[in-house]
């Protein structure tokens, strides 16, 4: 059996046997694809572009989209390459940068996405202090730590796991490279450190979702308290969204990582790998614009802005929108 030294390339999963499936695939792959592009693009392109917008929580939800976009452009572009030209061959090296950045932006979404349950902790239950807790250098400090985190988190295993000597085999049971996967090819008990690292990161993340729980129960005890249905119904428009997207991060993500070894089966490891890899970068985009009216009537603009470019339309000003 070849060990890590001599594997060059590794074989993915083919996600189907025959060339109409093959080219099916790649269609459906490549339109959740540009429909995620879309949805990110104009949301960081909204955030970025108007004044309105530049406030700490849609401040997080820029990073939120760009660290969307560049999850799903880690494992889809791959993927459709593959179903296009019926192929499963990545590079040991593409292997390796392609868990690398996986995980620098899956983790680095999640410290987003705790970020942000602190901040609706702050703007309804400390609405005085916001702009003290929340300021611009402390906004930028959090982004910057979330974003250093994933770096250290994705070179940390990155690193350990391809340290690893492989020697059974070179094929990779899914339709991209993930660490247990990669943990499967070992011939040694040296992956257990990398075992024991993950075990580490779930207590972590586990942290994470404690304070995200604690957050929420006394946004909610405050909501709740509100005597103003308005009031009431403006805080749960803000903070819905984000517990959507949260909700969707961590089912997907417990589903794939906790589920027993019993019922793992091939079929089902990669409808699970493309619910929590894929669904979300592209979902994310349209929960947080469906109740959120600012962030709609920014898109609107952007995109009628768009149209008039193209139009070339002179007799409406871009600057009356």
């Amino acid at each position: 059996m070849p060990n890590s030294s001599s594997i060059s390339e590794f074989l993915l999963l083919a996600l189907a046997d025959t060339r109409q499936l093959q080219f099916l695939h790649f269609w459906l792959l490549l339109g959740i694809y540009l429909a995620a592009l879309l949805g990110n693009g104009l949301i960081s392109t909204a955030v970025a572009c108007h004044h309105r917008l530049h406030t700490p929580m849609y401040f997080f939800l820029l990073n939120l989209a760009l660290l969307d976009l560049g999850c799903i452009s880690t494992t889809l572009p791959k993927a459709m390459a593959n179903a296009l030209w019926d192929t499963r061959h990545i590079f040991y090296a593409g292997c390796a940068a392609q868990i690398f950045f996986f995980l620098f932006f899956i983790s680095a979404e999640y410290c987003i996405l705790t970020i942000m349950s602190y901040d609706r902790y702050v703007a309804i239950c400390k609405p005085l202090h916001y702009g003290t807790l929340m300021g611009g250098r402390a906004c930028a400090s959090m982004a910057a730590a979330a974003w250093a985190t994933g770096l250290l988190y994705g070179l940390l295993h990155a690193a350990n796991t391809f340290s690893i000597p492989l020697c059974q085999g070179d094929v990779v049971d899914q339709f991209f490279c993930e660490i247990p996967q990669i943990l499967k090819l070992s011939c040694s008990d040296a992956y257990l450190t990398e075992v024991g690292l993950i075990v580490f990161s779930i207590l972590v993340f586990f942290g994470c979702f404690l304070f995200i729980v604690v957050s929420y129960v006394q946004i909610f005890r405050a909501v709740l308290r509100m005597p103003s249905e308005q009031g009431r119904h403006k805080a749960f428009s803000t903070c819905l969204p984000h517990l959507a997207v949260v909700s969707l991060f961590l089912s997907t993500a417990m589903i794939a990582y906790l589920k027993p070894p019993s019922i793992s089966s091939q079929s089902l490891d990669l409808v699970v790998s493309f619910l929590y890899s894929v669904v979300p970068p592209a979902v994310n985009p349209l929960i947080y614009s469906m109740r959120n009216q600012e962030l709609k009537n920014s898109l609107w603009k952007l995109m009628a802005k768009c149209v008039l470019k193209t139009m070339n339309c002179p007799s409406i000003s871009i600057r009356d929108l």
